[in-house]
Formats: C-alpha cells, sequence, structure tokens
C-alpha cells in the first residue's frame, strides 16, 4: 500500500481545488466554487487573495500569480463562512458527519498561514451551521453561529477566550443569515423565511427578542447589510430593498422600500463609500444605489444569461473605491469586472450534476460533461473550450486515438465532437433512454453503449471515430452503470445500477451463460466495481458505504474508488480481500461519480456529482 506521502497533489479544475493535508496536497483549484446553494460566499482577504469554499475546502486564490492555496481542517462539507474585520482571520462552519448529530463546528484560522486557531461548538451544535458573523464594534472578538437544528441554536462566542458567551433558540421555521450590528455587539439581526429579528443581550446574558415583521406583512429576507450610520438594509424575495431605522423610543420602523430588482434580492453590500451593491438572483442584475442621497440609483449592469443569477458581491480591493468587483453566480462561477464595464469569467465550474469524465490519452487533457449540459475541455489546469448540448450529459468517453470525444445524453443521443476543439462532428439517436456508459475498443473501431433500458448497443467507429455504424443490440433489463472491454475484444462486462455482474459475448451477441468462459479473460480497463479483482472494496457491513465507481491505474498495481459518502479510496490492485488495506480522502459533499486515471499514471482525476467537482490527485513514482 502507498505510503501516507504517497498522494501528494490533488487539483481541482472544473472547481480546481488545491490543499494541504496529512496525506495529500490538493493544488490549482481553478474553475469554479459552490454558488448554488450557498449564501454571502466570497470574500477578498487583506493579502488580495480572493476567498472561497468548496465541499470541505476553502480556497485562496491569488490572482496575480494565478496560484491557490487551501486550508483543509475541515473533515465534511463547509456550509457558511465569515471574515474578521481584520481581514486575515477566518471562520468557517462545517455540517455534521453522516448519521452523527453534535459533530458539526466552526473553525478559526489564519487566512495566512493556514493554521487552524480555535475548533468551537463540538459536541454542542446539530446537524450543521447556517450562519457565521464576527462582531465589528470590539475587532472580532465575538463569534455568532445559528445551527441546522430545529430550534436554530444561536450561540455567541467569546472566541480568543475560547467560552460561550450566549446561547438561545431562535426560530423554528428556516433561518437564512445573521449578523451582528456594527455599532453594538449585543444586538444581532437573524433572517429568513417570513422572519426578520432583532436579539438584545442584556448584562444578565439574557437574549430578548424583537420581531420586526410583529404587525407586518411578513417578508421572506435573503439578504442584509448595514449603512454607516447603523441603519438595517434587507432584501427579500420579491425584489424590494428595505431600509429599517430606530425612533427615540427605540422602535424600528420602515424609513424607505424601493423595488430593487425581479425577483429575489439575494446579495446587499455596502462600499466603504456610502454605496449599497445590490445584486438579483432572477433577474441577474448588479446595481448601485447612494446612501448619502436616499438610496437614488446610480448604475446597474446585468451579467451574461450563461453565467446565471447573483449569489454574492465583493469589491475586489476593499476600501480603495476603485469600482472593481467580484461576482459569484448561481451557476458556480465567479465574475469580474464594474457597473462601468463588462464583466470576465475568472472561474468556471458545472452548475449540475456532473458524471461524465475522461482523459486524453494523447496529451493528457480532461473532458467533462454534466447535467448543465456543457462538455468542457481541460489543459494543465485551464479551460481549453467548452460547448452546450441540446440534452443534460450523463457519461462521455475519448476514442483511443484521441481524435473525438463520444458523449451519452439523458435523452438518448449520442454526440460526437472534436477533442482539441469542441467541433461538433455528429448526434446519433441510440435509443429513448440514458446512455449512462460508453467505452471504446482498444483499437477504437467499435464503441460500446450501455444505456438505462438495460440494453447495450454496438456501434463500428471508422475514420478515427468520425462515422459511426450500428451493427448490433444486446438487450438486458437492469440499466447500465459501467462497461469494460476485455484484452481479446471477445467479451465486455457491465455492471447494472442494483449492482449486477454481466459478461457479454460479442460472437454470439448475447450475455454469456457460464462465467468460466470468461474465466481467463484479462480486461483492458477495470470500471466495474463488481469482480473478482475487486471484490475486497466491498465491507459486506450494513453500515458501510457503496462503491459507486473504481478504475485501475494503467500500470495495473493501483485501484481507485469512490463511494456514496463522498469518499475516495487508494488501494493495491487487485483488491482481494475486504481487509485489504487503503488510503481514504473526504473531499464531496456526497457520493463521488466518477474516478479516472491518466495514461502516465501520475495522476487520478475524481468527480463529485451534487457538486459538480473536479478535482486532480498526483499519485508519485513507487
Amino acid at each position: 500500500l502507498p505510503s501516507v506521502s504517497c498522494l501528494n497533489t490533488l487539483e481541482r479544475l472544473s472547481f480546481v481545488i488545491c490543499l494541504h493535508t496529512k496525506d495529500l496536497l490538493l493544488h490549482q483549484p481553478r474553475y469554479g466554487y459552490r454558488g448554488w446553494d450557498t449564501r454571502k460566499n466570497l470574500w477578498v482577504v487583506k493579502n488580495g487573495e480572493l476567498l472561497y469554499f468548496v465541499a470541505t475546502i476553502a480556497v485562496l486564490y491569488d490572482r496575480t500569480d494565478d496560484h491557490q492555496r487551501h486550508y483543509t481542517g475541515h473533515t465534511e462539507d463547509i456550509q457558511c463562512m465569515s471574515l474578521h474585520p481584520n481581514a486575515v482571520l477566518v471562520a468557517s462552519g462545517q455540517r455534521a458527519s453522516q448519521g452523527h448529530r453534535l459533530t458539526a463546528n466552526v473553525q478559526v484560522w489564519d487566512s495566512r498561514t493556514l493554521r487552524t486557531l480555535h475548533v468551537l461548538g463540538e459536541g454542542e451544535l446539530g446537524v450543521g451551521i447556517l450562519a457565521l458573523d464576527f462582531s465589528t464594534r470590539n475587532n472580532g472578538d465575538y463569534l455568532l453561529a445559528v445551527d441546522a437544528d430545529r430550534e436554530h441554536l444561536l450561540s455567541v462566542w467569546a472566541w480568543t477566550k475560547g467560552g460561550i458567551f450566549g446561547r438561545v433558540a431562535t426560530h423554528q421555521d428556516h433561518v437564512w443569515g445573521a449578523a451582528f450590528h456594527p455599532l453594538d455587539n449585543n444586538l444581532i439581526v437573524t433572517h429568513g423565511r417570513g422572519l426578520l429579528s432583532v436579539w438584545s443581550r442584556r448584562k444578565d446574558g439574557i437574549f430578548t427578542r424583537t420581531d420586526l415583521f410583529k404587525d407586518l406583512l411578513p417578508r421572506n429576507i435573503l439578504s442584509i447589510a448595514y449603512t454607516r450610520h447603523g441603519d438595517l438594509i434587507t432584501g427579500d424575495t420579491d425584489g424590494l430593498i428595505t431600509v429599517w431605522s430606530v425612533d427615540a423610543d427605540g422602535e424600528y420602523f420602515i424609513r424607505k422600500q424601493f423595488k430593487g430588482h425581479d425577483g429575489g434580492v439575494s446579495t446587499l453590500y455596502l462600499l466603504s463609500e456610502g454605496t449599497l451593491l445590490s445584486g438579483g438572483d432572477k433577474d441577474r442584475r448588479v446595481a448601485a444605489w447612494d446612501c448619502d442621497e436616499d438610496f437614488d440609483p446610480i448604475l446597474e449592469t446585468q451579467l451574461p444569461e450563461a453565467s446565471g443569477g447573483v449569489r454574492s458581491v465583493t469589491p475586489q480591493r476593499p476600501g480603495m473605491n476603485d469600482a472593481n468587483i467580484y461576482v459569484g453566480t448561481i451557476k458556480n462561477m465567479i465574475l469580474e469586472g464594474s457597473l462601468q464595464r463588462r464583466f470576465n469569467q475568472v472561474v468556471f465550474g458545472h452548475s449540475r450534476q456532473l458524471w461524465g469524465l475522461t482523459i486524453n490519452p494523447r496529451d493528457g487533457s480532461v473532458a467533462t460533461a454534466g447535467y448543465d449540459k456543457q462538455i468542457v475541455c481541460w489543459m494543465h489546469n485551464r479551460l481549453m473550450w467548452r460547448i452546450q448540448a441540446q440534452s443534460e450529459c450523463v457519461s462521455i468517453t475519448i476514442h483511443p486515438s484521441g481524435s473525438v470525444l463520444a458523449v451519452g445524453t439523458i435523452d438518448g443521443h449520442l454526440v460526437i465532437v472534436r477533442a482539441d476543439s469542441g467541433k461538433h462532428v455528429a448526434t446519433v439517436r441510440v435509443c429513448g433512454s440514458p446512455l449512462s456508459c460508453l467505452a471504446y475498443h482498444k483499437s477504437g473501431d467499435t464503441l460500446a453503449v450501455g444505456s438505462q433500458n438495460g440494453s447495450l448497443y454496438l456501434y463500428k467507429s471508422t475514420r478515427e471515430g468520425l462515422v459511426y455504424t450500428r451493427f448490433s443490440k444486446m438487450k438486458g433489463e437492469q440499466p447500465l452503470s459501467a462497461i469494460d472491454w476485455s484484452e481479446s475484444g471477445k467479451f465486455l462486462q457491465t455492471v447494472t445500477s442494483d449492482y449486477d455482474l454481466t459478461f457479454w459475448s460479442l460472437r454470439t451477441l448475447s450475455s454469456v451463460s457460464d462465467d468460466a468462459d470468461v474465466q481467463d479473460e484479462l480486461w483492458v480497463t477495470q470500471t466495474c466495481p463488481l469482480g473478482y479483482y475487486v471484490h475486497g472494496i466491498w465491507a459486506g457491513r450494513k453500515d458501510s458505504p457503496i462503491q459507486v465507481t473504481v478504475d485501475r491505474n494503467p500500470k495495473g498495481d493501483l485501484l481507485a474508488a469512490g463511494d456514496t459518502r463522498g469518499n475516495v479510496r487508494l488501494y493495491r490492485y487487485p483488491v482481494l480481500s475486504p481487509r485489504a488495506g487503503y488510503h481514504q480522502y473526504k473531499v464531496y459533499t456526497s457520493y463521488v461519480s466518477s474516478v479516472r486515471f491518466s495514461m502516465a499514471d501520475r495522476l487520478l482525476y475524481t468527480t463529485g456529482g451534487t457538486d459538480a467537482a473536479l478535482i486532480r490527485w498526483r499519485v508519485p513514482l513507487m
């Protein structure tokens, strides 16, 4: 088994990520961030690095040097984050482990050294963390967290001392955020679905609650900010921006309310000179408002449709007043620009489930295809090209010559594109069901297509993959998920979604009735997670995760496996015993959808289905 230092480099490409942990180094994450389901998730730290998070990893991206660093102290998904007023320290909150409540925690760490300073809430917080915020008035000595349990417990720590400062159950409905008042550390605002409440902490530590919607029609509050004078600004799902002031009796009242966006106001950010920036999740607009002139509109711009709605906004140089901003989008992209000029893409990532992954044997480039209909090619950490298919993509493979990519879609079409440019070559109608797995014969003259209708379709491939002619169909009953060719080219092996291993004969064009017929066969690839040489990856316990995907390296001495809990494992091949040793890494939200070694053996690529993340691992020479 490889030593602890054997996996040294992991790289996220669609969310390219770099990190340093006990056993590995993830480096150069570049394309993508988690914008589809999180709020307040984009910052700029003191040294100018862009800060965001994906799965278990916090990413610090230096655009000037095109270099990324990573904080890897978390063992489960990061759900929220907050930047300290000094713009150096960071708090990040992770969800609880599956099936283990009270394992969520908050980690405070230094963005310069990536050193963990404090771990808070262990054994106290529930299934996850919904919101974090440092206090402003006392230089960030207090830190609040709202957990994801039913009562949404609000905890406040004097975090430098590690002690709890106060705790109160807030709401039983959805809480979407919380923040300290910038001028009073004893005031905290929580907001969410029909919620907008101010919590005041008394000297005896008891919190009192004031509901701002008590005598008003409740609204769903997506975002909040404060003016320099301490007035509260809220943005709701109807596109309204509301400014709340306090009268002489300490009562909150609406000072101004205006229509800011068509759809939800997903983010609010007050620039240092007093300009309020707002972002729309549906209209894709970023707008500027003059807080000193009764919130008169200043400028606005609209993001390209392909970028999706606005998720988060932050200035590129906080405090510099140069109008340049970063915008994180719902489609997992980060853009840079200003309201006076066009926005350019800084980070790109797939925005929906990602299942398709293949490596070009000729030049080492990586191609991915996802449910967002995007077919993407990456080379040396850079996005080379991307095109949009007509339908959701569920599988991808490459011709052995490296000339073309074959992509399987959810509606049963086979799409052929050139590997070097993405130029469309042909579209072939195969069936009416998703084409969930594809595999070329090693000569490239035959393509096997596995469908969720249970059938295998065989196509003759000529002119280096440019022309396809179907010559056979082998009918099955269960959806197929993986295909491997035998070295002799006489057999195929497939695995179904119900984890049945089936062998197919190309001579009889039917399934093999006697497994002894294939017992001496060697397999060109090992992507089926069942079989004699990989049965040791199955532990057999009821609580064991299901192995979704495997791949054997070209040298034939290592096996990578990914499971339903987001774990990536590295074994010695063959894996003949359930007691076989392995190295395991947890980096994904849920299941690992694909693992693939490069032809040079030095790199392993993995994809996570729901968080649409592509990661590159470097495997040292052994």
